[in-house]
């Protein structure tokens, strides 16, 4: 991608984008929701499909000149089947949000009950957050954390599903390190009567890697983000059981969606296709080896993470707790020295949301530039060295030079 049009066209967004690659390839990325997209991903994202419009579904198009396109959608579908299992699956939401909404929409609704991932402890805003439309329309009951080892009480979830009898439970996350009992959840939902829906956008990438279990054949419903852990474009699709397909299908379109993004179903295809390499599940392994490599080289540097260590790409640091560093100070300061992470609440904080006890942080991206387990313990001290210099500007932007010499070892994929 080396923007010459762009250069020529629009010399002002050329210099932004040139900028953005730099500092992709001289930071470190540690946002556990974000990955580097490989150059074939990069290429579809930019073909011409993006010139077209293509409302409905493969062979039930609102437009002409659509067969092209059906192919493209078709191969995505096709390669998502295979990859997790699934009897239907809609490659056409645009996001995870988007798609959570059109799973709502299809099984419930307004006002019936979801029993959902609390958000402060790890859940999602489209989990039941009051600001958010989960919220808005549907009566929300929470499930927490085992407060003495910050794991989920499936015991408590049971109680409360017996007691609350909801209509859907939803089983997924944004900030939680350990595995998910989805045979348990399914369970619970059996004994209550209620649809199970999984939202897998962290965890897509290492289930279809073969190193997590696979809800698709357990769940009645299964969405999930494309890029994240799953390393494609900017989009979500949404997976199910056949029963449910037409309510799926009439709720993205034309329930919550217009045309889809064609250019992005085909980099879907592209991604879906690459996940379905042996060498993907070499990736997802390596995630996991990373991420429980860089949560031991923190606890031995006295950081606490939540529940103890992580089983998946993810771990939560009580930077507070530990170092007396609540997560906005704990942000600002890596940023400055060129680690980027995102500030977060842990189980039962004390503190807001806008300035919480700790960090979330994660080794997708990392993993994607070929860095392995040894290489984690340089992060950590790298980390460790930018959180104890917080309040010197000086020594910062010197750690971020050492910052820039450890990046530039671990190519970026799609940047020259």
């Amino acid at each position: 991608m080396n923007y010459s049009n762009i250069q020529t066209e629009d010399p002002a967004l050329y210099e932004i984008l040139k900028r953005e690659e730099q500092r992709q390839k001289e930071g470190i990325e540690l946002i556990a929701s974000e990955n580097y997209v490989s150059r074939a991903v990069l290429e579809a994202m930019g073909s011409v499909l993006t010139n077209k419009y293509s409302e409905g579904y493969p062979g039930k198009r609102y437009y002409g000149g659509n067969a092209i396109v059906d192919e493209a959608e078709n191969l995505a579908i096709a390669r998502a089947k295979e990859l997790f299992g699934a009897e239907h699956v809609n490659v056409q939401p645009l996001s995870g949000s988007p798609a959570n909404l059109a799973v709502y929409m299809a099984l419930l609704n307004p006002g019936d009950k979801v029993l959902g991932f609390s958000l402060d402890q790890g859940g999602h805003l489209s989990h039941g957050h009051p600001l958010n439309f989960s919220g808005k329309l549907y009566t929300i009951i929470p499930y927490f954390l085992h407060k003495e080892d910050e794991v989920i009480d499936m015991d408590e979830v049971e109680a409360i599903a017996v007691r609350e009898k909801p209509k859907m439970i939803l089983a997924g996350f944004s900030a939680y390190s350990r595995s998910l009992d989805w045979q348990r959840f399914r369970a619970i939902a059996d004994k209550v009567g209620a649809f199970l829906f999984a939202d897998i956008a962290h965890i897509a990438g290492l289930i279809a890697g073969k190193q997590l279990e696979n809800p698709v054949p357990i769940c009645d419903v299964v969405s999930t983000t494309t890029h994240k852990t799953l390393r494609g474009p900017r989009g979500a699709m949404i997976m199910c059981k056949e029963q449910f397909a037409a309510a799926i299908n009439k709720t993205v379109f034309p329930g919550v969606q217009g045309g889809p993004h064609d250019h992005i179903t085909a980099a879907k295809a592209v991604a879906y296709g690459e996940a379905l390499k042996p060498e993907f599940q070499d990736y997802a392994k390596q995630v996991i080896k990373n991420a429980q490599a860089l949560a031991a080289a923190l606890q031995q540097k006295g950081y606490r993470i939540v529940s103890g260590g992580t089983e998946n790409h993810l771990m939560l640091v009580d930077s507070f707790g530990s170092k007396g560093i609540t997560g906005k100070e704990a942000e600002t300061a890596l940023d400055k020295a060129g680690i980027s992470i995102n500030k977060n609440m842990i189980p039962y904080d004390p503190r807001k949301p806008l300035d919480p006890s700790g960090i979330r942080i994660g080794t997708p991206a990392l993993t994607t530039r070929g860095c392995r387990e040894a290489d984690m313990q340089a992060v950590a001290d790298l980390m460790d060295e930018a959180l104890a210099s917080r309040t010197d500007e000086t020594r910062l932007a010197a750690i971020k030079e050492k910052v820039k010499t450890f990046s530039l070892r671990f190519p970026v994929p799609g940047i020259e």
